[in-house]
């Protein structure tokens, strides 16, 4: 247990941890099982007593990932829209995505904000924004915000936690994680009763759309 103690603290004072916690949230905008939280909430547990890496530092480093990832996913978006490969047109998938087009209508910045918190949430909500062309200017001062929210939110769970356990950093690294998921679980589980508490609008086909009213 020392060894592998010694290893995480060795390892979280490399430079190349930061451009691995940059990578990660870069490609969990747009491939969520990459593990972006865990990363920085390990890594933030373990700044709690070694400082190292900085937690100043490994926040702004976790908040630039996060928006170009966030970035990429809407630019993937509006590039090939929401149903052009197999796992898009999945029915738990396309009713996600037509829940984020209603909500993009009704109340952007609140889901935009709210969706960079949940893994899977913040994809299907950033590939809409793409797909229906929501206005690009507007999602990037959006994303600038969420990212900066997420990734401080995410360095302070693991500075509280990781403080808790200055002799292990394995443990309190672990802690921080879980303590990060059951967060993200909750959020998420308020989110689906929000969305369950919303009158659901017909999706109609193109052929059930009502036609126009004739001409005089």
């Amino acid at each position: 247990m020392q060894a592998i103690n010694d290893f995480i603290l060795a390892a979280a004072g490399q430079p190349w941890v930061l451009f691995l916690v940059f990578a990660c949230c870069v490609i969990d905008g747009f491939f969520p099982p990459v593990p972006s939280e865990s990363v920085v909430v390990g890594l933030a547990a373990v700044a709690a007593t070694a400082d190292v890496p900085n937690p100043l530092l490994l926040i702004v480093v976790a908040a630039t990932g996060a928006f170009c990832g966030d970035n990429i996913a809407y630019l993937i978006g509006r590039a090939t829209g929401t149903s052009r490969w197999k796992w898009m047109r999945g029915h738990r998938t396309q009713r996600a995505f037509t829940w984020a087009g209603r909500e993009l209508r009704k109340r952007p910045a609140s889901l935009i904000m709210v969706a960079r918190f949940v893994p899977i949430g913040r994809v299907a909500v950033n590939l809409t924004a793409g797909a229906t062309h929501y206005a690009h200017s507007h999602f990037v001062g959006l994303t600038v915000l969420s990212a900066a929210l997420w990734s401080g939110y995410s360095v302070a769970v693991g500075l509280f936690f990781g403080q808790w356990f200055e002799d292990n950093h394995l443990l309190g690294a672990t802690i921080a994680i879980i303590c990060a998921i059951v967060l993200g679980i909750g959020i998420d589980v308020a989110l689906s009763r929000l969305r369950g508490s919303l009158p659901e609008e017909p999706v109609l086909d193109e052929a059930e759309q009502p036609a126009p009213p004739a001409d005089g």
